[in-house]
């Protein structure tokens, strides 16, 4: 399976643009970059059943995260607060920075 390159970092705010969670926004906790997947806080929930693991202790079932593909996914500029295309440009100091198409805005992290 080919791997695409994708546009999307840990942190950003993304929003559900396919599938049983449209319209849903939440943060990027982790990317899986093998198979173009994200895992996006409370998205895509799903429900695991788990045996016990010690005398003790009881099976329960456990709801967690599932990775979504990246093609279900929209960035959400922090600058205009919309979904839309995003872009990658180098500034005059050598720097790579994303930006948003329809603002013009840098997208990246101010830390």
């Amino acid at each position: 399976m080919r791997q695409g390159k994708t546009y999307l970092k840990k942190d950003d705010q993304v929003e559900v643009i396919a599938g049983k969670d449209k319209g849903r926004v939440g943060k990027i906790l982790r990317i899986i970059k093998e198979n173009d997947k994200v895992v996006v806080e409370r998205i895509n929930m799903v429900k695991r059943h788990t045996k016990p693991q010690e005398m003790n202790q009881q099976g329960q079932i456990v709801e967690k995260e599932a990775p979504i593909h990246v093609s279900n996914l929209q960035l959400i500029c922090p600058e205009c607060t919309k979904t839309g295309r995003i872009g990658k440009k180098i500034l005059d100091d050598g720097t790579k920075v994303r930006y948003c198409k329809s603002c013009g805005e840098s997208i990246e992290s101010k830390s």
